[in-house]
């Protein structure tokens, strides 16, 4: 069912502050920010040659990001992003093998245009899993 691992996203306090210590630590090329308030982040890519960095900060007042940072002050890894040719054939498996997908259970748009789900953390070890359909 997985494809590859389209990005691994890191939650941070400042993504200003994040862009700019990857910019000149690493020299990387980095996409400017864009506000997804249906996912209550702001976020940015860092593109890499094998995959993506996403670093996220909280949009608005019911961010999950801004819980998290409540509990990892400085940020942290979030989620890993993995790809899938069919979302809603991987749903209809993820639900067969007893995975709980947050929210409602219904694909919206990611980041990237496409069609995202997330999966809950206790399912994979304390991961959140997040699924994109290629």
């Amino acid at each position: 069912m997985l494809e590859k691992v389209n990005h691994i996203a890191i939650a941070v306090p400042d993504l200003s502050k994040a862009i700019l210590n990857y910019k000149n630590t690493f020299n990387c090329k980095i996409s400017k920010p864009l506000k997804l308030l249906d996912h209550g982040v702001t976020t940015a890519f860092i593109s890499l040659q094998n995959t993506n960095i996403e670093l996220l900060e909280p949009l608005g007042k019911n961010s999950p990001i801004r819980r998290f940072l409540e509990r990892n002050n400085n940020g942290g890894i979030h989620h890993i992003c993995y790809e899938v040719k069919d979302i809603n054939l991987s749903i209809k498996n993820l639900i067969k093998n007893n995975c709980k997908i947050l929210g409602d259970g219904i694909p919206r748009e990611g980041a990237h245009g496409k069609p995202v789900i997330f999966i809950h953390p206790s399912n994979f070890n304390g991961t959140l899993i997040e699924l994109e359909q290629t």
